[in-house]
């Protein structure tokens, strides 16, 4: 009777552990299974690591201010910014065009004030091509040096307006035209163009836009950023208004820059310029990559669908930098800053809840010797009210 109930005890033991152990194989399979669909596949070259950059909620800012406000991490591109994606789409056009030829030793000329250049320098490597950078002579050391790195051809020249036939746009073109009319090599030369490239805004509305509203959940009240070319600006908003007439767009601009006026008054002025008179500083900032004094195609294409825009100081900037980066652990560069503290003003007159999304442009680790020399001056202890009460 005993070894009978032991062996029958036995049965159930075994029976049990084998039942344990494959639930857990399965458990862990499908673990597996759900970890291998999040994994990212591995890619061919580093073009196409480009775009589906992480949205992160910013905790500091959500919480102080009773809305909830995301950065787009376009700072994750391989490049280190939302230049990376223009890139791509405006190499891959020449080359569909059959103005760029990989191997043929073509050359690709562009004017930029750094973040362009280094996304052009970086993909000009890794597709077969050399890239020729005209940028102002006080760019940051570390635009420059990345540059430099990458092995791009650097032609500095003095800060100019537009109107200059020697501003950093102006002799882009030139050294394209010049090696175009070289009858005496084989290899062509291309003008980029960012500002005026209708490439710039289309990708933003293919990639960025849907991006942004797939990840956010299609529940989004606010869009905030800075314009530059108005690429990225332009391509989000159109793309947003098109899937929900709630979004609310909001052009976030530096000190001097002419685009606040332009979108509040539909006048290109600043109290401190005329239009197509200012050199690059009319006033001084340490801002880079936004603010501008003329309109763009790109942002021409998109400035029907900006609801509104926020000026924002050097000085509210450079604390929202420290601000950041202490509580948050979000290290960011000048532009980023303009947007984040834009975002907050934003949520200030916002419904509780609202949902705000920022372009989050590139990384603090550019802006070292300049903006962050003067951001790590600020107290690391800075309370959002001390950044906004001006």
């Amino acid at each position: 009777m005993y070894s009978s109930v032991k062996t029958a005890l036995y049965a159930v033991i075994i029976a049990f552990s084998s039942s344990y152990i494959t639930y857990k194989l399965v458990s862990k399979n499908a673990e597996y299974k759900s970890l291998k669909d999040q994994v990212p596949k591995r890619k061919d070259n580093v073009a196409e690591l480009i775009g589906n950059t992480p949205l992160v909620k910013i905790q500091s800012l959500s919480n102080e201010t009773g809305c909830e406000i995301y950065a787009k991490l376009e700072l994750a591109n391989p490049g280190g910014s939302a230049k990376d994606r223009v890139a791509l789409t405006v190499i891959r056009h020449f080359e569909e065009t059959g103005e760029l030829v990989p191997g043929r030793n073509d050359v690709l000329f562009e004017g930029t004030s750094g973040s362009t250049g280094i996304s052009f320098a970086m993909l000009c490597n890794a597709l077969g091509y050399t890239a020729h950078i005209c940028l102002p002579d006080d760019t940051s050391n570390e635009k420059l040096q990345l540059l430099e790195s990458y092995g791009a051809e650097i032609e500095k020249v003095k800060p100019a307006s537009i109107v200059d036939p020697n501003q950093y746009v102006n002799a882009a073109r030139k050294g394209a035209l010049e090696l175009q009319n070289d009858k005496s090599t084989e290899y062509n030369g291309v003008f980029a163009d960012q500002f005026e490239n209708d490439n710039n805004w289309r990708i933003h509305y293919a990639t960025t836009g849907p991006e942004i509203w797939e990840q956010m959940n299609h529940d989004i009240d606010y869009f905030v950023t800075g314009s530059g070319t108005g690429g990225t600006i332009a391509g989000c908003s159109r793309y947003l208004k098109s899937v929900s007439d709630k979004i609310k767009v909001f052009l976030a601009d530096p000190q001097g820059s002419g685009m606040f006026n332009r979108v509040k008054y539909g006048v290109m002025y600043d109290q401190v310029e005329k239009e197509g008179t200012r050199r690059r500083h009319q006033v001084d900032t340490l801002i880079e990559g936004i603010g501008l004094n003329r309109v763009t195609h790109n942002f021409f294409q998109g400035e029907h669908c900006i609801d509104d825009s926020i000026r924002v100081t050097d000085e509210e900037a450079l604390k929202m930098a420290r601000y950041l980066s202490a509580n948050d652990g979000l290290f960011v560069g000048s532009s980023s800053s303009i947007n984040a503290v834009a975002a907050v003003r934003i949520a200030q007159n916002a419904k509780p809840g609202s949902k705000i999304v920022m372009i989050a442009c590139d990384s603090g680790s550019r802006h070292l010797s300049k903006f962050w020399k003067e951001a790590l001056k600020v107290d690391k202890n800075i309370q959002l009210k001390d950044i906004l009460e001006q």
